[in-house]
């Protein structure tokens, strides 16, 4: 079997591992470098740093709706494409080409969860189990037939990186499943009812803001939803100014603290704890970023003086 595999972040990594020890992957498709950090410096995709490693041929077009690109994939003469997180649309010009079609491992049970966060959004809503799905793609989002899934449960500390992990294992080992079972013909897909749809839209920047008048419990689950590529944050003011603060890890108590929303009620430094008051609630911060710093645990941040109890965050 020659396959062709489409992929860009380190969840897609596994997947391309396993499928190149399985067959024969003629090229990796990935999106384009992006510039990173603070200095603004070009870095390349996990999964094009993963194939230059395996010595695999790598692409890097800017739309799959070039005819030359298209000419260029068909080229190659692959049986099936993979594809595992690659974050682009592919044209129906693209999905005709290999003659097994285009199998796509999505990290949801679907048809929960289509789109491009589902991983992030299951921990948000505080939902206890997930899962990966392989499917046939067509042009719809995460609409087309469903051949194997797999759940994992979510545990009430699991963050994004965490689950991402374990998912990213999981959809390996499907995929592999999934391939044995339509060479052999064993596997026939089934179509999504849709109307048990949901969809997990991208986060945007917004949502990241934290609003202390909600539950402790629903702001917990987006700091872990998001983290670590994402950081969920609010902001403190003394006299130095208003500083920016992220937060790493945290849980939550659902018994109300008393004192006014985004009040600062106790500073453990032996416990490693800030306990915040919510609209229902407290959440009780672990690890947290401040402005210009690297990841710290709470008990630092209070033992250098940069929150006490009756301080705000907002």
């Amino acid at each position: 079997m020659k396959a062709v595999f489409m992929g860009t972040p380190e969840f897609a990594v596994p997947c391309l591992d396993k499928l190149n020890g399985y067959c024969d992957v003629v090229c990796v498709v990935t999106q384009t470098d992006k510039p990173k950090g603070r200095g603004k410096t070009m870095q390349s995709p996990p999964v094009k740093l993963r194939a230059d490693e395996l010595g695999i041929p790598c692409i890097q077009p800017k739309t799959l709706r070039d005819e030359e690109v298209q000419n260029v994939l068909a080229s190659y003469g692959a049986d099936v494409f993979v594809v595992v997180a690659y974050g682009k649309i592919l044209p129906k010009e693209v999905l005709d080409i290999p003659p097994m079609g285009c199998i796509n491992v999505h990290g949801s049970i679907l048809p929960e969860y289509r789109g491009a966060a589902p991983m992030q959004r299951s921990l948000i809503d505080g939902k206890k189990l997930t899962g990966i799905t392989t499917m046939y793609m067509n042009e719809g989002l995460d609409t087309g037939d469903m051949l194997l899934k797999e759940e994992v449960e979510i545990t009430p500390e699991m963050n994004y990186g965490e689950l991402s992990d374990i998912m990213s294992g999981t959809g390996a080992e499907l995929l592999i499943k999934t391939l044995d079972g339509l060479s052999d013909g064993s596997l026939k897909g089934a179509p999504q009812n849709g109307e048990l749809a949901t969809y997990a839209q991208k986060i945007d920047k917004s949502e990241l803001k934290i609003d202390f008048s909600k539950n402790a419990e629903s702001i917990h689950n987006l700091i872990r939803g998001v983290y670590p590529s994402l950081s969920a944050y609010g902001y403190t003011e003394n006299a130095k100014g208003k500083k920016m603060i992220k937060f790493a890890s945290s849980f939550f108590i659902p018994e109300n603290g008393g004192g006014a929303v985004g009040e600062v009620i106790l500073c453990d430094d032996k416990r490693s704890e800030i306990h915040v008051c919510c609209g229902e609630g407290i959440l009780v911060i672990k690890e947290l970023i401040p402005e210009g710093k690297g990841k710290m645990r709470s008990a630092d941040y209070i033992r250098g003086r940069q929150i006490k109890t009756g301080d705000i965050i907002f």
